[in-house]
């Protein structure tokens, strides 16, 4: 029983009705102003007052506002269960305006029929309550309330799953929505690793120049290393701020601080060298390539690839030699990163498990190669060198 009366009572049912009556009071307005009842027979009123509202509502629905003034009321009085289910935007084509005419007819359609049911079931029952045999017409009472009430009910959720169809986002807009759901989802991973790769970078310089002058105790040094750490702090901190900035979507601001929006590319790979051998890991390095030659997203990725290599060369195997090269080759770009591996082909300090997937470090380095088309290969070398390589293959030509 309490699943039967529970919509009978809900505020959705009578928001509902509402939103119903108002096209039949639409039918109501026009049929006094033509064809009239003066005279007319009923088959004469209907056919003559449906061609006129068919027409009308048409028109209305080539107005681009229509759409938008429609999606806005069917928000508030349908109640839909999200409301972005309901578009709220004004007609761009004329598909929106053919799905907004359907929308009008079919909402005044059928308010008419609540509206008419509403009018007839109020005056029968008054008829039948208040005639000489309504003793006999009171347990009916019940029942015919109860009709009328799931009629409106079933009435109103008909009309919600229409306004759902005709007046929210088209097929191919729901398309284009996941599309732009999805682009943002592949943005925020790239954001995710330009901080990974980032600040991993700048905490494992840090934790070992600290360490290193911890150790050593001269002063000298220890000047260096710090030097070395707030330079690599700084590079961290404008990371983070350019990340920032593009986290909160604001192009003005982001147009308006040079220093946020400036990406790091293979021009600035000595800089990030020299920081690796402040850190005690000797770096020798090959760029045969200009940065000029690469387009602008292939010398960032680049960077970003190099640098992941670089921190893991330093986190696993600390003041061990390392060596880069970058060139191109067979029009491909090759990444070679490589550093001496520890006993049992594992870095030193990789964990055995992690030799064959990698951490999330390389799993970004293999995301960045496949989004570009290329590819990517970590793991020790066959050549007997007892080498951990982290090679990249990358396409010159993005998309080929």
């Amino acid at each position: 029983m309490p699943r039967i009366l529970a919509p009978l009572l809900a505020g959705a049912t009578y928001a509902r009705l509402l939103h119903l009556l108002v096209g039949w009071i639409f039918v109501g307005v026009v049929l006094m102003v033509y064809p009239g009842t003066y005279h007319k027979s009923l088959d004469e009123i209907v056919v003559a007052g449906a061609a006129v509202d068919t027409a009308l509502l048409t028109l209305v629905a080539l107005v681009p506002a229509t759409r938008r003034a429609e999606g806005v009321q069917a928000r508030l009085l349908l109640l839909p269960d999200r409301e972005e289910d309901i578009a709220a935007e004004s007609s761009r084509t004329w598909a929106d305006r053919r799905r907004t005419a359907g929308w009008l007819i079919g909402r005044v359609a059928l308010g008419s029929v609540v509206g008419f049911a509403t009018a007839f079931g109020l005056t029968s029952g008054y008829d039948l309550l208040t005639g000489p045999d309504s003793f006999w017409y009171l347990p009916l009472a019940p029942l015919l309330v109860l009709g009328y009430g799931w009629l409106v009910v079933s009435a109103g959720r008909l009309q919600l799953a229409m306004a759902v169809r005709l007046l929210g986002p088209s097929p191919a807009e729901r398309l284009a929505e996941a599309e732009l759901r999805a682009e943002r989802l592949l943005e925020r991973n790239r954001l995710a690793r330009e901080l990974h790769d980032s600040i991993g970078h700048a905490l494992t310089v840090t934790v070992l120049q600290a360490g290193a002058a911890r150790e050593v105790g001269d002063q000298v040094f220890t000047a260096k290393a710090l030097e070395v750490i707030e330079e690599t702090g700084r590079r961290a901190m404008e990371d983070l701020e350019r990340t920032l900035v593009l986290l909160r979507e604001t192009p003005e601001g982001a147009a308006g601080n040079g220093t946020a929006t400036e990406q790091p590319g293979v021009d600035q790979l000595p800089a990030l060298f020299d920081t690796a051998r402040s850190a005690g890991s000797p770096v020798e390095a090959r760029i045969e390539v200009s940065a000029g030659a690469l387009p602008g997203v292939l010398s960032r990725e680049s960077y970003r690839i190099v640098q992941e290599g670089v921190t893991n060369a330093l986190k696993y195997a600390p003041g061990e030699p390392v060596s880069v090269r970058i060139a191109v080759q067979g029009g491909q770009l090759e990444l070679r990163c490589a550093n001496r591996s520890a006993v049992g082909g594992v870095p030193a300090g990789l964990p055995g498990g992690a030799a064959g997937k990698g951490g999330k470090g390389l799993r970004g380095i293999r995301e960045r190669a496949t989004l570009l088309g290329g590819e990517a290969t970590a793991g020790v070398s066959g050549d007997g060198g007892g080498e951990w390589v982290l090679a990249v293959r990358l396409p010159l030509r993005l998309g080929s």
